[in-house]
């Protein structure tokens, strides 16, 4: 089993290292080491055809990286573009695109140097004025990219000379990791604007075939300015959303990794001597949104009750089989720099459940549960798990099995209550800030809390170690008592590799190694 790095990754750096950029990082580019790749189980080989089976991908998925919702589009993304840092497969924070950073002494000013002789799969040479206008696509009037919430805090994006300089409203210590968020691919510009569609990007492939929830099919950028990576010649991503027709292409050799492993099964896979299964920590966690604008979870006591309704115990046994943590209805772990330890962790207490529902002027309560495993595997089994225990509460839920194809855009964000999940986030601000500020893209729970909002564009910019911490204790407090998610669980990243395929250290920071699998791995025999 291999295992990866707990927690995100903050915590591990200090302020000054991000702020110049990364402590070894000038040093690591001055040596040419940047990109040397840490010791491996085989050496790396050139050649071969990967095949990526995949739990996710809808027919409404779209190249357009401000759209990315799956671990399908994720990975293709990266297997197409790259982005102006990188988060290591050792949790470290690198420049990409950037060849370094600096920040002003108030953190409001951030200056990147980019690049030279980069090329896009066209022919044409990264510049500055490309960083620009792949920023602008997703700050642009009327964009519907859901990195908008992260650069809503940048007030200015330009080029100057090799650099680009963002300027923000206020300080954020932790901008130059958001940069290195997968909705924000460098994208090549003409006349001030990129074509997000295009698939044209200066990643390890390029792209030859797409087709939305079903297959891409991307082959080897000869000209790929990272000389240690993009191993294959083809990659193959196949969206298998079946658990067992995903596990029967990997045991037959159809596919040489999948992702989301059947965790009830996972005992038959480990006896198979020809695959390796991981599990990596890495924040991941499943949720049940409720949609605190529509009745009846625009009562908070309805939304207490059924966070009580849940027994987190039963399901981290039976839905992970141990394979993950309890959670406490905030995403924030113990992981995280500024993680509140005080908070008292709830329980399953179908008592108070009750009161709570008694308090919103109820006997009892029925609602409905959107469900359906491409929110997570195993997720309809987790719904009507929560139906049984809630139950004891006096909490009829109903459960609405939805068709996997087209859930991220039919279901998640229009049912008001469902099932999801979240990836890990690097930051406390930026696991706040994509999920639950008021105006962000993906809130899915429409949470719209006065005091919430004001702590969150505050602690970014404060400079005060001290009371940061508080601002952020204070915020998961605020999160666990009056918002509108369920957080029963942190689950690892689970999956299976053929053993001919070799890898280094698996990232933590997203499943199927930080989402850069096609780019870091190759066939070992």
């Amino acid at each position: 089993m291999t295992a990866g790095r707990t927690g995100p990754l903050l915590s591990q750096l200090s302020r000054r290292s991000i702020l110049k950029g990364g402590a070894g990082l000038a040093a690591s580019a001055a040596a040419g080491s940047l990109w040397m790749p840490r010791p491996a189980r085989a050496a790396p080989k050139k050649g071969g055809d990967f095949k990526l089976g995949i739990a996710s991908g809808s027919t409404t998925d779209s190249l357009d990286p401000g759209t990315y919702a799956d671990n399908y589009m994720q990975s293709v993304g990266h297997a197409l573009h790259n982005f102006l840092t990188e988060v290591t497969n050792t949790g470290e924070l690198q420049g990409e695109l950037a060849e370094s950073w600096e920040a002003s002494p108030d953190a409001r000013t951030w200056t990147f140097k980019i690049r030279k002789g980069v090329e896009f799969h066209d022919g044409k040479s990264l510049t500055p004025a490309d960083v620009v206008a792949s920023m602008e696509h997703h700050r642009g009037e009327g964009s519907t990219s859901a990195a908008t919430s992260l650069l809503d805090p940048v007030t200015e994006v330009k080029a100057d000379g090799d650099v680009v300089v963002f300027t923000l409203a206020a300080g954020n210590a932790d901008f130059p990791y958001l940069v290195s968020d997968y909705h924000l691919a460098i994208l090549p510009a003409s006349d001030g604007k990129v074509d997000p569609t295009s698939g044209v990007g200066c990643g390890a492939y390029k792209l030859k075939s797409f087709e939305p929830g079903v297959r891409t099919l991307v082959e080897k950028n000869g000209s790929y300015w990272k000389s240690d990576r993009g191993w294959f010649d083809t990659v193959e991503f196949l969206v298998i959303a079946d658990v067992v027709a995903r596990t029967n292409a990997l045991a037959t050799g159809e596919i040489h990794a999948m992702n989301r492993i059947d965790l009830k099964t996972v005992s038959l896979l480990e006896r198979n001597k020809a695959l390796e299964i991981y599990s990596v920590n890495g924040g991941q966690h499943y949720t049940l949104p409720m949609n605190t604008q529509a009745a009846p979870f625009d009562d908070n006591n309805v939304r207490m009750a059924l966070k009580f309704a849940i027994d987190r115990q039963v399901m981290l046994d039976t839905l992970l089989r141990g394979y993950g943590e309890i959670g406490n209805d905030q995403p924030i772990t113990a992981g995280y720099k500024f993680f509140n330890a005080e908070l008292q962790q709830r329980g399953y207490d179908p008592d108070k459940a009750k009161f709570h529902l008694r308090q919103a002027g109820l006997d009892s309560l029925k609602v409905d549960l959107s469900a359906s495993d491409a929110a997570f595997a195993g997720a309809v089994d987790a719904a009507v798990l929560f139906k049984e225990q809630a139950a004891k509460a006096g909490i009829e839920i109903n459960v609405v099995r939805e068709p996997a194809d087209g859930y991220w855009d039919s279901v998640w964000l229009k049912k008001p209550f469902c099932m999801s999940y979240w990836g890990g986030k690097p930051t406390a601000d930026w696991a706040l800030t994509i999920g639950y500020a008021k105006d962000a893209a993906w809130n899915d729970t429409h949470w719209d809390n006065e005091r919430f909002n004001t702590l969150l564009v505050a602690a970014r910019a404060e400079l005060d170690e001290a009371r940061r911490t508080e601002m952020y204790a204070e915020m998961q407090t605020l999160l666990n008592e009056d918002g509108g998610v369920i957080l029963p669980v942190f689950a690892n990243y689970n999956g299976a590799i053929s053993t001919i395929i070799g890898h280094d250290t698996l990232a933590s920071n997203w499943d199927l190694d930080g989402l850069r699998a096609a780019e870091r791995w190759w066939f070992a025999s």
